[in-house]
């Protein structure tokens, strides 16, 4: 039987970047989505691209706690283990703390922190009985480096590695790995429009590639942080 990884977000960017290189590498996959139509569009096309893979979706918004808690019950229903789960989903809406919009602050930590930490403690404790697993965490550049008009993006992608350092730290013991990957500006949905040369992003096949080799390493070792910029830098 395959392996399995899930991955959280998986129908854009960084997400379908890592649930394709994982596809290729013989790995089934699980996803979610808001959106149901990506979803079944994405499953079409991956199981056409790589034989013999499986792809099972959820769709459900992550920022809610009982939509997170029918994805993990969705994921358990398959009744086989997760090798690696990437906590992928995230959402950044501009604004400064002192002037952004009410409810921005409780939006970015329930999407992009709490779909992370409660997913994971479901997903646990089989990895913890089986002493095997990888947890990847979509964190950011802006985990470690403020910037104007991040407001409550940043402060809940530091949360986030925050999040991953602990894990971590109690996870060792148990064999399971813990990886915070911190990207910087990646050529993805989220900056359409922007006018900015398409070679100043990096490109989410690299986070990819990137997450995969993490993956591979032998169990002597982990990458507990990985940092990737533009090749020129961040913008």
């Amino acid at each position: 039987m395959n392996k399995l990884i899930v991955v959280t977000g998986g129908t854009k960017g960084i997400g379908k970047a890592i649930i394709d290189k994982f596809a290729a590498e013989g790995f089934d996959v699980f996803t979610t989505s808001r959106n149901q139509n990506d979803l079944e569009v994405l499953k079409t096309e991956i199981e056409a691209k790589f034989q013999g893979v499986s792809l099972h979706f959820h769709q459900a918004d992550l920022s809610v706690r009982d939509q997170i808690s029918q994805c993990a019950e969705a994921i358990h229903a398959l009744t086989r283990p997760v090798d690696v789960l990437v906590n992928n989903a995230g959402l950044f809406v501009p604004g400064a703390v002192m002037d952004e919009k009410e409810g921005n602050l409780e939006f970015m930590i329930q999407t992009n922190l709490y779909s992370a930490y409660h997913l994971t403690r479901a997903i646990l404790p089989d990895m913890i009985d089986r002493k095997a697993g990888h947890i990847f965490n979509m964190c950011s550049t802006a985990s470690i480096i403020p910037y104007v008009n991040g407001g409550s993006y940043c402060i809940s992608k530091f949360a986030l590695l925050g999040m991953s350092k602990v894990l971590r730290e109690e996870l060792k013991p148990h064999q399971i790995r813990v990886t915070a990957i911190l990207p910087g500006a990646t050529l993805t949905a989220s900056w359409e429009g922007a006018d900015i040369p398409a070679e100043r992003f990096m490109k989410a096949e690299d986070v990819a590639e990137a997450t995969w080799a993490a993956y591979k390493l032998s169990d002597h070792s982990v990458i507990e942080e990985m940092l990737i910029r533009p090749q020129l830098g961040d913008l």
